[in-house]
C-alpha cells in the first residue's frame, strides 16, 4: 500500500509505480512474484493544480481511496490521517506500506502501519536538517525509526542513519526524483507552452517557490522574502502555494513590477520553468534538487538544507530569509561543478527489486 498526500510524493510515487509495472511485466513467476499496489491519497494537497493534475499528467494509478483530510493544525491533520489510514489498513491487510519523504501523510502512514505491525518502507530515508523546529524533520526521523526498509538517496543519508544506530535493511538506491526528471524533462520542454503563456524568455527570469510553515507562518520571514523577490533585477515568477496565498492575504506588492504571482502549475510546466530559469529561489527540498537536475543554480530560502551535496558542489546557496542575504546570494549565483551524488536514474528499479525479494 502506497500512501501519498502531497505534490512531491505524487512525483516520486509515479516513478516507483512505473517500476512496479515493469517488474510485473517481466516477472518470470507470473502473478506469484508480482506486486499489487494500492494507493491511498490522504488529501493533504487537494487543490486541482497541486493534486489531480499530477495523477493525469504522470499516469499514476487512481487511488483506492482519498481520505480528504485537507489542511488544519498539524496535530488535528495527522490524527485524522492516522484514523483514516488505520481503517484502510485493517480492511485491506497489505503486506507492506510504502511512504515517501517527510510530510504529515508520511508520519501518519508510518505510525498507523507500525502500530498494526505492518512493515514500513521509507523512500528518501536518512535525510537530516538537524532543525527540530521543522515539522518535516520530526516526521522524517520518526518514519525512519519505525521503518523496516530504508531507501536512502545518498551516502550522507546512510551515514546519518548509522549515527542513529540504524543499519539493518538500509539501501542506498539513489534519488527517485532524479529518475522522474530524466524521464520527464524532455517531454516537458516539448509539450509545455508555459513560457509562451507567461511571455518569458529562456534564461531571462527567476523562479521562486515558498511554502514551508517556518516561512509562511512567520510574517517577518515571509515579508523579508517578499522584499527580496521584489528587488531582483529581472522577472521573478512565483507559483503561489495555497498556504502562502493565505498568509500573504492582500500584502502590498505581492504581485507588482517584476514579481509575477501565478497559480500552482503542473509537473511538466514546473519542469519547463525550472529548466529555462536563470535562477531558482525556494524553500522546497524537491525544487532544490529539480533545479540541480536541470542545471540551474539555486538559492535556498531557509537556514539549512538536508541536501548538503548541492551546497558542496556549489549549485546551491543557503541564504536564510533576510532580504540582504538573499540579494547577496542572487548576485553570486553561478553554476557549480559537475557531480552525480543522486545515483544513475535507476533508484525506483532498485526499490522494487528489494521489496519483491525474499
Amino acid at each position: 500500500m502506497t500512501i501519498v498526500g502531497a505534490r512531491p510524493q505524487f512525483i516520486k510515487a509515479a516513478t516507483v509505480s512505473r517500476a512496479i509495472a515493469r517488474w510485473n511485466a517481466s516477472c518470470a513467476g507470473g502473478a506469484s512474484c508480482g506486486i499489487e499496489e494500492l494507493i491511498v491519497h490522504t488529501g493533504q494537497h487537494y487543490d486541482e493544480n497541486m493534486s489531480e493534475v499530477f495523477f493525469g499528467e504522470l499516469a499514476i494509478p487512481r487511488p483506492l481511496v482519498n481520505l480528504g483530510v485537507r489542511s488544519s493544525r498539524h496535530g488535528e491533520q495527522t490524527g485524522q490521517m492516522l484514523s483514516g489510514i488505520e481503517a484502510v489498513l485493517l480492511e485491506q491487510s497489505p503486506d507492506a506500506v510504502l511512504v515517501y519523504g517527510d510530510t504529515n501523510s508520511t508520519l501518519a502512514g508510518a505510525l498507523a502501519a507500525s502500530k498494526l505491525h505492518v512493515p514500513v518502507a521509507h523512500v528518501e530515508a536518512g535525510l537530516r536538517s538537524y532543525n527540530r523546529r521543522m515539522p518535516e524533520e520530526i516526521n522524517r526521523v520518526v518514519a525512519d525509526h519505525v521503518s523496516r526498509w530504508l531507501f536512502c538517496p545518498t551516502s550522507a543519508a546512510v551515514e546519518n542513519l548509522r549515527r542513529e544506530g540504524i543499519t539493518a535493511d538500509v539501501h542506498q538506491v539513489g534519488d527517485v526524483m532524479y529518475d522522474s526528471v530524466l524521464a520527464s524533462r524532455e517531454v516537458a520542454c516539448r509539450r509545455s507552452d508555459v513560457l509562451r503563456r507567461l511571455g518569458l524568455t529562456p534564461g531571462g527570469y527567476c523562479l521562486a517557490t515558498v511554502h514551508r510553515a517556518e516561512n509562511t507562518d512567520d510574517p517577518r520571514r515571509l515579508g523579508s522574502i517578499l522584499a527580496a523577490l521584489r528587488q531582483i533585477d529581472r522577472p521573478v515568477v512565483w507559483p503561489l502555494h495555497p498556504r502562502t496565498r493565505r498568509a500573504l492575504g492582500d500584502a502590498p506588492g505581492a504581485d507588482a513590477g517584476r514579481l509575477r504571482v501565478i497559480d500552482p502549475v503542473s509537473y511538466l510546466d514546473m519542469l519547463a520553468l525550472e529548466s529555462h530559469a536563470w535562477l531558482v529561489l525556494t524553500d522546497s527540498g524537491g525544487v532544490q534538487k529539480e533545479a540541480f537536475f536541470c542545471g540551474v543554480p539555486c538559492v535556498t530560502l531557509r537556514d539549512e538544507t538536508e541536501w548538503v551535496e548541492l551546497v558542496q558542489t556549489g549549485w546551491n546557496q543557503v541564504a536564510g530569509t533576510e532580504t540582504d542575504r538573499i540579494l547577496e546570494a542572487v548576485s553570486r549565483a553561478a553554476p557549480g561543478r559537475t557531480a552525480a551524488p543522486y545515483g544513475d536514474g535507476r533508484a525506483a528499479e532498485r526499490i522494487v527489486s528489494v521489496l519483491a525479494g525474499p
